[in-house]
């Protein structure tokens, strides 16, 4: 009930008046309450961090943001700078084997031959890697394959009774580390074609210890007893050598099976290649 002398509607409106801020009596003997205080403080701390992972994450947005755009111009870019290799290598084999014709130096016209035939390679092996644009992971087996019956088709006129085959285990690695490899294999197989008109084969393989095995093996006549593969003047075992030391491999070489033609071989991990 309202008081004596208010009115409901003045009784009302006391009521809802707004309470007024805390005082402290002057006469309080505790100046500051430490439970209250130490709240505030923390409050304010918890506020100032909020602000501040407000502002970062804003600010983490806008590069999130800004990545992807540039991610995406990589791409554009680099799928440019492919279409552009792969047209300056026609152009230079094309080049190449003009000038090859034209030349009456039987050994000129030899080197200028192979410098095609290797720049051609090439061209092959990032067309066929062009193909697995976005892809992580390539079945190298299955891309040996393709690469090998490139190199036979640019072989196979000269020397009808030579033949190429692939065998051995399927194996599934990462692009980075078939990129180089399918590099060292065309290598290795154009040297064993200059030196053998029988059979090459190219074995994939895996060793007790999970390390896996490339091979090239040929029945020709085999390396001399002095050979280096790191002292050779020869740019292709340069090329061989850099890519090994690329995925951390190792290279090997021996005689071939029974004795007879040559054997190399590049030991890699599946995972290996360097950053």
């Amino acid at each position: 009930m309202p008081a004596s002398g208010l009115s409901r509607d003045n009784w009302r409106q006391t009521q809802l008046k707004p309470e007024t801020p805390f005082q402290r009596p002057a006469n309080c003997p505790v100046s500051e309450c430490p439970a209250i205080s130490m709240y505030e403080q923390e409050l304010r701390r918890h506020r100032a961090t909020e602000s501040k992972l407000r502002e970062t994450l804003v600010r983490e947005r806008a590069l999130l943001q800004q990545k992807e755009e540039a991610t995406q111009q990589i791409v554009v870019l680099a799928r440019e700078s492919e279409h552009r290799l792969l047209n300056g290598l026609q152009l230079i084999t094309s080049l190449l084997a003009v000038q090859s014709h034209r030349s009456k130096n039987p050994d000129t016209t030899a080197e200028l031959n192979i410098a095609a035939n290797r720049i051609a390679t090439l061209a092959r092996v990032h067309r066929h890697l062009h193909t697995l644009d976005n892809v992580e992971s390539i079945e190298l087996k299955q891309y040996l394959e393709k690469l090998c019956d490139d190199l036979f088709d640019m072989v196979s006129g000269d020397t009808p009774e030579r033949s190429i085959r692939i065998k051995g285990t399927e194996l599934n690695i990462p692009s980075a580390t078939a990129i180089p490899l399918g590099f060292i294999a065309s290598e290795l197989i154009t040297n064993s074609i200059k030196y053998t008109n029988g059979n090459i084969t190219i074995e994939l393989s895996v060793t007790p210890n999970g390390d896996c095995t490339l091979s090239v093996s040929d029945d020709g006549p085999g390396l001399t007893a002095a050979f280096d593969p790191i002292a050779t003047p020869g740019l292709g075992m340069k090329i061989i050598a850099a890519l090994t030391r690329q995925i951390n491999g190792e290279l090997h070489f021996a005689k071939g099976d029974h004795g007879q033609g040559t054997r190399f071989s590049v030991t890699f991990k599946p995972q290996g290649t360097r950053s």
